[in-house]
């Protein structure tokens, strides 16, 4: 090992990070070893803080690329959930799928209300909190997903887009019962939660109770199939029938008239 100057290892390191591809040992060797200078640290444990530094970039930058590839409408977190406006919602409950335990089993949440009650921000919440420990998540409403499988059918590629969408950890499907499906699309969206049934976990958010699903679904068996498929071991998940939005927009104006 011959003798470098400071000037030639970091022209070195700098090289040698490019080539292995380890940008925060670039950017962050030189402080971290004034720290490690201050501080008496041995050679490896210069060393481990380096690497650290390295492992961490690494798991936000897989953060971030995990909660872009989602394709979220709006960042939400379950910590930022009103639970005050949705007495309804049992917060050891959130707490509990807030870890992603649930993951593992492949067990389905459902999330049942009316418009406005958090349904959306609880689905978000989970799809960034699965994001966050490095899961892929993908975030769709019902409509969307729909027409998705049924351009890929027309273009026969269906069975790899069916394969892609079993291959998340997560899928949030918003929005069920706002848009009536046809027979066709009821189908695909079966498909969909045949391919990930017991094996990897749907969110799944409606302003419909089960009993009203054929309402949107036409087919009488697809609709039990597919009600027995999101409803098995699952996590449901009621928000109340009052909108919290209606209800804060209600105040504020009264709050005007009285100032």
């Amino acid at each position: 090992m011959t003798k470098m100057t400071d000037t030639a290892a970091v022209a070195a390191i700098g090289a040698a990070t490019r080539e292995l591809h380890l940008p925060a040992v670039r950017s962050e060797a030189a402080r971290l070893a004034d720290t490690a200078q201050r501080a008496q640290l041995s050679y490896l444990a210069y060393l481990a803080e380096v690497l650290s530094a390295e492992i961490d970039e690494r798991s936000e930058r897989r953060r971030r690329r995990r909660i872009t590839e989602a394709r979220f409408p709006r960042m939400k977190r379950l910590a930022d959930f009103d639970l005050s406006a949705a007495p309804s919602v049992n917060p050891a409950t959130l707490s509990m799928l807030a870890n992603c335990s649930y993951l593992e089993a492949g067990t389905p949440v459902v999330l049942v209300g009316e418009n406005g009650t958090g349904k959306s921000h609880l689905l978000i919440g989970l799809g960034v909190a699965a994001c966050e420990q490095g899961r892929p998540v993908r975030y769709v409403t019902t409509a969307q997903l729909v027409n998705e499988l049924a351009e890929a059918s027309d273009e026969r590629r269906l069975s790899r887009l069916v394969a892609r969408y079993g291959r998340l950890d997560l899928l949030c499907l918003d929005e069920l019962g706002y848009v009536q499906l046809d027979a066709r699309g009821s189908e695909l969206l079966f498909q969909i939660l045949t391919e990930r049934e017991e094996r990897a976990s749907v969110a799944l958010a409606t302003n419909l109770p089960f009993s009203e699903w054929g309402t949107v679904i036409p087919d009488p068996r697809l609709v039990a199939a597919i009600v027995d498929r999101v409803t098995f071991n699952a996590h449901i998940i009621e928000t109340g029938t009052e909108s919290y939005r209606l209800r804060a927009t209600k105040t504020t104006r009264a709050r005007k008239r009285t100032a």
